[in-house]
């Protein structure tokens, strides 16, 4: 993509941040809430306690950048060597994708992302001085664990794909807050298995693996 490492952290911890927000406000906004009304902490001690919890939070999705910066690069050179090859590799990505969501780990990541209040109560057990930057990490895991799925895709339609960074922001805020569970994401399985045996067929349903695209980014 023409991009070091951390420009593309950057990048990349900016997209999520804009892409995860709506989803992990119901959590945050108790644990913010926790924070400031603490009547013996300092207005200093909150803004720290809140920008650990934050960083920990970005820690989580940082480390699932640097694993897609290197799958990136490997894709990158996969396209320019074999397009062919990068084809079958898309439909890997949108398989994958859906697969995904009908495993049991899907399932228990989401369970703890559609409870905040009992989140909240878990967290309120953490201890230590860096109770705030695990209990971001921690959260942030399990956003991780809900959402790699997804974000796989991506790498298939163009890691600056607007419109797809979008419907995927939505389906995983509406994932997270949908009082049906197994329901929708079973849905969204289906469809992105759909997806992989269509784009066996039209591999413009896959921007991000044509050498143009690539190069584009």
């Amino acid at each position: 993509m023409g991009m070091a490492l951390p420009l593309f952290l950057a990048m990349w911890v900016a997209m999520m941040t804009a892409m995860m927000f709506p989803s992990v406000a119901p959590v945050a906004v108790l644990w913010v809430r926790a924070i400031t009304r603490r009547p013996d902490s300092t207005p200093q001690q909150r803004a720290f306690r809140l920008s650990a919890f934050l960083s920990g939070y970005l820690v989580a999705w940082t480390v699932y950048g640097l694993a897609a910066f290197v799958a990136m690069l490997g894709t990158e050179r996969l396209v320019d060597s074999s397009p062919g090859v990068a084809k079958w590799l898309g439909v890997g990505l949108f398989a994958v994708a859906g697969i995904y969501q009908f495993t049991p780990l899907k399932d228990v990541c989401l369970r703890h992302c559609r409870s905040p209040l009992m989140t909240f109560l878990r967290y309120a057990n953490f201890k230590g001085r860096a109770r705030d930057l695990k209990v971001g990490a921690h959260h942030g895991a399990y956003c991780v664990g809900c959402c790699w799925g997804l974000m796989v895709v991506l790498i298939a339609v163009g890691v600056m794909n607007v419109a797809a960074m979008t419907a995927l922001a939505a389906v995983i805020f509406i994932e997270k807050l949908s009082p049906r569970r197994g329901m929708l994401e079973r849905l969204v399985g289906l469809a992105l298995i759909a997806l992989a045996a269509a784009a066996a067929f039209h591999p413009e349903l896959m921007p991000g693996l044509h050498a143009a695209g690539m190069s584009s980014m």
